[in-house]
């Protein structure tokens, strides 16, 4: 069975399409199943659409719901449609963003970092004139807001968390193994997914978030995965998704999974 839990479309403001554009790509790509999970507004700004190209505005939010129900009913029997969303992880606001949430009937909330220290973590400038300890210490803290994010209870997947690398290959290379083990521990101890995201083909580094070296010490600490295109535009839904599949298997892993009502739902590989 196959399924793609990480779409947007045009209310965020920097992806393309509807949401029955991406509806009929599932179809076309052979999913069973279809995640539409678009960014979250800045709940924590007073402005009502603070960053019109990174989130939607406030009042999209009912909108963004009700249009994605009303599509489930729609595509029921021809693909199952699921209702998600892409949350940033604000430490300051989780409390802010966990209870606005709650009003939805989410079938599942991604939780991703996007930024560290304020600045976004795909800024090609932030890591200039860093010597090796600071970028040390920006990474060991990029893992220490996943780890805090997963203690948080709100999610159920984490999504893309290696893909600080996006545009700064190197970061793959700064050591921080006991920060990522640490966060792949957590993760693992509170039963949450981490995606396995293709985006990372469309920024420098290439390839998909998180690492195979990631991946492997994911499965040591028990951790599920799960998988998501991050398309931002229609053509991208599913995107090596079969490639993906297999090289799971080849790291050793027997199954994946999607939510359904925030209930895990297991797919054999």
């Amino acid at each position: 069975m196959k399924f793609d839990l990480h779409t947007h479309h045009f209310r965020c403001g920097h992806a393309d399409g509807t949401i029955r554009d991406y509806i009929e790509a599932g179809i076309a790509a052979g999913l069973q199943v279809i995640g539409i999970s678009d960014h979250t507004p800045y709940f924590a700004d007073p402005a009502e659409q603070a960053f019109p190209r990174i989130a939607m505005a406030k009042s999209e939010l009912a909108r963004y719901v009700d249009e994605v129900l009303a599509l489930q009913q729609e595509y029921a029997g021809r693909i199952d449609v699921l209702l998600g969303i892409e949350s940033d992880y604000f430490e300051p606001h989780a409390g802010l963003y966990r209870d606005t949430l709650a009003a939805y009937p989410f079938d599942y909330i991604i939780g991703s970092v996007h930024s560290v220290d304020g600045v976004s973590i795909f800024n090609k400038g932030r890591w200039k004139g860093l010597g090796a300890k600071e970028k040390r210490r920006v990474k060991g803290e990029y893992y220490r807001l996943i780890d805090e994010s997963a203690r948080s209870g709100m999610f159920q997947i984490l999504g893309h968390i290696d893909a600080m690398k996006g545009n700064f290959p190197e970061f793959a290379n700064i050591p921080a193994a006991a920060e990522v083990d640490e966060a792949l521990r957590v993760i693992g101890e509170c039963g949450l997914a981490i995606e396995i995201n293709t985006s990372g083909g469309t920024k420098l580094c290439g390839g998909w978030y998180p690492s195979d070296d990631i991946l492997e010490r994911a499965l040591h600490y028990g951790v599920e995965v799960t998988f998501g295109s991050d398309a931002h535009k229609p053509s991208r839904v599913a995107d090596q998704h079969d490639a993906v599949a297999a090289r799971l298997k080849e790291i050793g892993f027997k199954h994946w999974v999607y939510f359904k009502r925030k209930e895990k739902q297991t797919v054999m590989l």
